[in-house]
């Protein structure tokens, strides 16, 4: 196969000094592509989490959404920072400008700042925050930043409000001794036949607990006949109570990680995560007002329990409670996106929003938008995303406005992505990788909306060799 061409094959050098060579070239023509982009955008937002590697090094990772003129999407990997000292809110607003003045990036145009829970950099009262905002003071910035709480890490520590770590402290046990020891692991695979193995539960991951749940549910009886033919005690996973807590559990953390699934992705804008976040609100409310009734009609694990309980009745006013609990945990936490409502409004429903709720800049293009029949019927076969590029340029606040919004990061889905791609490139094997190959690595992994210009990097090499042969003469 192409014996023809085996010496032009022969002739490429792959030593790791030329693959590193060529992976930085790569990263450096994305980089450049983005900040060419960068110069065009009228609005613009930043997302950011930290994360340790392999040798223990604290990794600031910044994603940018940008939005030019004609109000197309660019989201890419912005950088990499790697903190070798402390990681204060002070710190990291050094990091982030610096990012931002590299880029030439303008900070009027700055819309959004999403990051995960760290309290140096969520909230309004964070150091990074509040540096950033006396920043763009500074610059005689009008627009107020918008600050938020990565909604997948909100919608998490919801679920930690139910207080019900006993429950899964009871099973992580059970499971553990399943598990741990290898001669368990493979009699209780035999001893289960047809029925599949057990998954270990993380921390780290909350969909992983609702696999456990799941499985750990379907099995109780196995589970419980396996570790009393170990002579292990299960006065405890036999309890109704027990039993009864860990089917709400299981259902209502079920409900949880569908959410959390829709929540994920790339290229999702923060008035429909609004909406997936508001939306299971209203079906809380619904599920306390069925559970006070009895009502198990969206929690199967719970009616299972209800119709196998041998003495007490199940307790629904308790889980009614932990409802009611969960659906003030979204308020208060979510507290930060229904203040921007409005907003999201006018993206998500334009020719339904009420106009003298808007803005006073919006007003009249607001009334000539929803007057006009043809952008009505272009909006409900596009939809409200695509439509927001068809806005007629006669409309330039509401453009602008639609702008900001498509802009901003409603999770770090992206910087969460990112570290898995860092954990499978920087490995104890290759502890050593540089932050600049590292950087180039996971920039040249990442990219979305950027393609590197192999014909523009080839030119550049020709004409560095030919340059290069020319003084040699």
């Amino acid at each position: 196969m192409f014996t023809d061409k085996r010496q032009l094959f022969s002739n490429v050098s792959l030593s790791r000094n030329i693959v590193a060579q060529r992976v930085d070239q790569l990263s450096s023509n994305l980089k450049e592509q983005l900040v060419e982009k960068g110069k065009d955008f009228i609005a613009y937002s930043l997302g950011m989490d930290e994360s340790t590697d392999t040798t223990d090094i604290a990794q600031l990772s910044i994603f940018i959404c940008g939005v030019d003129s004609s109000l197309t999407v660019t989201e890419e990997f912005l950088a990499l920072r790697p903190m070798h000292g402390t990681t204060t809110g002070q710190d990291l607003y050094e990091e982030v400008s610096r990012c931002v003045n590299e880029m030439g990036l303008p900070w009027e145009k700055l819309v959004g700042l999403t990051s995960d829970g760290e309290p140096a950099m969520c909230g309004h009262r964070s150091e990074l925050v509040a540096r950033i905002r006396e920043r763009m003071q500074d610059e005689n910035v009008t627009e107020e930043l918008t600050a938020y709480h990565c909604i997948i890490h909100q919608e998490s520590l919801c679920g930690k409000a139910l207080k019900m770590e006993h429950v899964m402290t009871i099973i992580t046990r059970a499971v553990n001794f399943i598990r741990a020891k290898g001669l368990n692991h493979r009699q209780f695979k035999a001893f289960l036949e047809e029925y599949g193995d057990l998954p270990y539960h993380t921390n780290v991951q909350w969909l992983s607990q609702g696999k456990v749940l799941q499985r750990c549910f379907e099995l109780r009886e196995e589970i419980c006949l396996f570790m009393e033919s170990k002579e292990n005690d299960t006065t405890e996973l036999r309890d109704e109570t027990f039993m009864c807590e860990m089917a709400f559990l299981c259902d209502i953390t079920s409900h949880l990680n569908v959410m959390i699934l829709q929540l994920q992705g790339r290229g999702r804008v923060i008035s429909d995560l609004y909406s997936t976040v508001k939306a299971f609100k209203t079906k809380l409310s619904l599920w306390q007002t069925q559970m006070q009734k009895e009502n198990l009609s969206h929690f199967p694990s719970c009616q299972t329990m209800k119709e196998k309980l041998s003495t007490a009745l199940f307790p629904s006013a308790q889980f009614a409670d932990k409802l009611n609990i969960l659906a003030a945990e979204f308020r208060r936490r979510f507290a930060d996106f229904e203040a921007q409502k409005n907003r999201f409004e006018l993206l998500a429903n334009a020719f339904g929003v009420d106009v003298e709720s808007a803005p006073a800049n919006l007003q009249m293009e607001l009334i000539e938008l929803q007057c006009n029949d043809t952008l009505r019927e272009k909006y409900e076969r596009l939809g409200a995303t695509e439509f927001a590029r068809f806005i007629p340029d006669t409309m330039p606040q509401l453009r602008i406005q639609a702008a900001q919004t498509i802009s901003m990061f409603g999770s770090t889905y992206l910087c969460e992505q990112l570290f898995s791609l860092m954990k499978l490139s920087k490995t104890s094997h290759r502890s050593r990788l540089t932050d600049k190959h590292l950087d180039s690595i996971l920039r040249t992994s990442s990219a979305q909306n950027l393609t590197p210009s192999i014909d523009e990097l080839v030119q550049k090499m020709r004409h560095h060799q030919v340059s290069g042969s020319v003084s040699d003469k």
